[in-house]
């Protein structure tokens, strides 16, 4: 088994796994911020996704907080993602404009 990798075994103990490992990097971006709004798979509930964000880490989680509190509502940070709830694409995209970020809507 060649491609299998090997999550705990009763001989050697616990096994740790690469994913566990790796750290959130930031992604290569075009330099744009882009603000989208979503619903599907939450039951009709929208979101604000964010992407485009040159950050990663710690300072990816410290902007969302900020937006949060900006937009008086709450959030998550997902794969290098920032979801804040509720469509709040007006106010975020004066707040990242206010930041120094090139925002741009995308979707519909």
């Amino acid at each position: 088994m060649k491609n299998s990798k090997l999550v705990y075994s009763t001989e050697s103990g616990r096994v740790r796994s690469d994913a566990t490992n790796k750290q959130q990097t930031a992604v290569p971006q075009d330099g744009i911020v882009r603000l989208m709004r979503q619903t599907k798979g939450r039951k009709g509930k929208g979101v604000t996704l964010i992407t485009g964000i040159p950050l990663a880490g710690k300072e990816l989680k410290n902007l969302a907080k900020l937006l949060k509190q900006k937009c008086g509502c709450g959030g998550a940070v997902k794969n290098g993602i920032v979801e804040i709830q509720g469509d709040q694409r007006d106010s975020l995209e004066k707040e990242l404009a206010a930041l120094g970020y090139k925002v741009k809507r995308a979707g519909g």
